[in-house]
């Protein structure tokens, strides 16, 4: 399962917890709702630490992955591309 996914999943079901928590108390559901969402994104940022950082490093490697491929397509588009043997295809 994915860093982002187990995260994402961390964070609903926090949020799940904290309105259920809230159920009991006689206030109106906008306002306990709103109170659930502060109270597990503080929650969060504190329980869920250690799925936030290994999500980050996936999109931070997905990042790069996707800036060197862009440079390799820009090179290869450009003609600065070094072929490492000869294309048998090509003519010459």
């Amino acid at each position: 399962m994915s860093a982002a996914l187990k995260y994402t999943l961390g964070r609903i079901g926090l949020f799940v917890v904290v309105v259920l928590a809230l159920w009991p108390v006689h206030m109106s559901v906008f306002l306990k709702l709103i109170l659930a969402l502060a109270f597990s994104a503080a929650a969060s940022f504190f329980l869920l630490r250690g799925w936030r950082d290994e999500m980050a490093e996936e999109m931070a490697a997905a990042a790069e992955r996707r800036r060197a491929e862009k440079e390799r397509l820009r090179s290869a588009l450009a003609g600065e591309d070094q072929p490492d043997q000869a294309d048998p295809h090509r003519e010459g």
